[in-house]
C-alpha cells in the first residue's frame, strides 16, 4: 500500500475539483437535452439533475440515501425498512443517476420513501438540492462518491455514512491515481461499512477511517415486487409446464441458455436480457434457431407451443422469478463478473451460474458453501436443469435470505443515531 497523501495535497486536489465543477452549468442543460433526445433522460424529470426538486420535502427527520443504479438502490430496501420500523417519524429520500432505475425503484419503494435523481456535481445544483431536502443524514452505497456532493453535505454539518461498500482491486488501482482527492473525500465519512475484507483494506488505503466489514446488503433485501394481476394471468398461461428463467443476460449467457432450451422443448424459458435494447437482435437469433417465441413488449403471452418468452421489459424480475423454479443468473459467461443472485434466491429459485462471478465472489461462495447454487462450465446447463436436487437447493438459498433479513438491526440503529445526533 502507498503512503497516504499529505493534508496539503489532499486539500489542493479537492479545491481544484470544486473549482473545475463550477463550469458544469455551462454545459449541463445542452448535454441533458441531447441525452433527452436520445431517450437517456426522463422527459418529465430531467431537471432534477439541475437540483430542481419534483416533490415536497416530508416533515420531520429525513435520511438521504444514494446509490448509482438499480441494483445498488434495490439493495438498500431492507435497510430502509429496518430503519422505518425503528423510527416511525423518519422519512427517506433515495437518489440514483440512471433513468432505467426510476420505474423499477418506484414499484419497489418502502413506506415513507421517495425517489429523485441526484443533481450533477456542481455547487449551484447541489445548493438547490440541499436547500430543499435538508437531510439529517447522507448515506452513500457501494463505491460511488461524488466529491462535490460529499463536500457540500459535510460543509452543512450533515453526517455522512458509506454502507455496503465494495471496491475491486482494479477499481482501487484506478483511484490511486487520484489518491489525494479520494483521501479528502473519504475522510469526511464518519461511518464506513464494507462487504468484504478486501474492500475494507482498499478503502483504508484510499483514506477511509474505521471501516467495518458487515457483508452485503443485497441478500437482506425484501423480495422484488410483482403485479398481482399480471402474475395470475401468466400463471394460468404457463400452467402445467416447467418454467425456468435466464435473468440479466448477455450474449454468452444467451448462447448457453438457448442451447439448453433446444434440448428441453417441453419446458418454457423466460429470457430476460440485461439490456432490453438488444431484444430485436435476440428475437432474430431465436427465429434462426427455430425456437418459437413470444415477446413481452408486444403484449404476447407464453402460451402452449411457445418455447422462449422474451421478457424485453424493465423492472419485472420479481414477476419472472415467481413463475420459475430455477434461474440462470446472467453475466457469468461473458466476463462481466456476474449479477445479483439473491433476488432469485429470495423468491425460491434454484441458482445456476457460469464461471465468472468476480463482482459477487463472497455472495456466490456463500451460496456454494450451503449447497444453494451450482457453478456451470460451458455446455453444462441442460444437464443441470434436469438435476433432481434443484428444489432442495432453492430452499437452502431462500433460507439464507430469510436469516439475513433479520441481521440489519445494528446498522439501522447506528445510522438512526447519526441522524438524530446531528447538531
Amino acid at each position: 500500500m502507498a503512503e497516504p497523501p499529505t493534508d496539503a495535497r489532499r486539500g489542493a486536489m479537492l479545491r481544484a475539483y470544486l473549482l473545475a465543477s463550477r463550469a458544469i452549468p455551462l454545459l449541463a442543460a445542452p448535454m441533458l437535452r441531447r441525452r433527452l433526445s436520445r431517450g437517456r433522460e426522463d422527459p418529465a424529470r430531467w431537471r432534477e439533475k439541475l437540483g430542481e426538486a419534483a416533490l415536497p420535502r416530508p416533515s420531520g427527520q429525513l435520511v438521504w440515501l444514494h446509490a448509482v443504479g438499480l441494483g445498488e438502490v434495490l439493495a438498500l430496501r431492507g435497510l430502509i425498512l429496518e430503519m422505518a420500523e425503528r423510527s416511525t417519524a423518519t422519512s427517506f429520500l433515495v437518489t440514483s443517476t440512471a433513468r432505467s432505475s426510476a420505474k423499477v425503484i418506484a414499484a419497489n419503494l418502502p413506506p415513507r420513501t421517495c425517489h429523485q435523481f441526484l443533481p450533477l456535481d456542481a455547487p449551484r445544483y447541489l445548493q438547490r438540492f440541499l436547500d430543499h431536502w435538508r437531510p439529517d443524514l447522507s448515506v452513500w452505497a457501494e463505491q460511488e462518491v461524488w466529491p462535490g456532493a460529499v463536500a457540500a453535505t459535510a460543509a452543512r454539518g450533515i453526517p455522512l455514512a458509506m454502507v455496503n461498500a465494495r471496491i475491486t482491486a482494479e477499481s482501487h488501482a484506478k483511484r490511486t491515481r487520484l489518491r489525494g482527492l479520494y483521501a479528502d473525500v473519504l475522510s469526511r465519512f464518519v461511518m464506513v461499512t464494507a462487504q468484504d475484507e478486501g474492500s475494507a483494506a482498499r478503502l483504508v488505503d484510499l483514506g477511509a477511517r474505521g471501516v467495518q466489514v458487515t457483508g452485503s446488503l443485497k441478500l437482506s433485501s425484501p423480495p422484488l415486487a410483482a403485479d398481482a394481476a399480471d402474475l395470475a394471468r401468466l400463471r394460468e398461461a404457463v400452467a402445467g409446464r416447467r418454467v425456468w428463467v435466464a435473468a440479466s443476460t448477455h450474449p454468452g449467457d444467451e448462447a448457453e441458455a438457448l442451447s439448453a432450451q433446444a434440448r428441453l422443448r417441453a419446458a418454457l424459458l423466460i429470457l430476460v436480457p440485461r439490456d432490453v435494447g438488444r431484444a430485436d437482435g435476440i428475437a432474430r437469433g431465436l427465429a434462426e434457431r427455430n425456437l418459437t417465441y413470444a415477446r413481452r413488449s408486444a403484449g404476447e403471452a407464453p402460451g402452449e407451443g411457445v418455447s422462449v418468452f422474451l421478457a424485453d421489459s424493465y423492472g419485472e424480475l420479481g414477476l419472472w422469478y415467481r413463475l420459475a423454479d430455477t434461474a440462470l443468473i446472467g453475466g457469468c459467461f461473458d466476463r462481466i463478473g456476474g449479477h445479483n443472485p439473491w433476488e432469485a434466491a429470495a423468491l425460491g429459485c434454484a441458482v445456476l451460474h457460469g464461471p465468472d462471478v468476480s463482482n459477487f465472489v463472497v455472495d456466490y461462495a456463500q451460496l456454494a458453501a450451503e449447497g444453494a447454487a451450482i457453478r456451470l462450465a460451458p455446455g453444462d446447463l441442460a444437464a443441470a436443469l434436469s438435476r433432481p436436487d434443484l428444489r432442495q437447493r432453492a430452499a437452502r438459498g431462500e433460507a439464507i435470505v430469510k436469516r439475513a433479513q433479520g441481521s440489519l438491526a445494528p446498522l439501522a440503529e447506528a445510522l438512526l443515531t447519526l441522524a438524530s445526533g446531528r447538531e
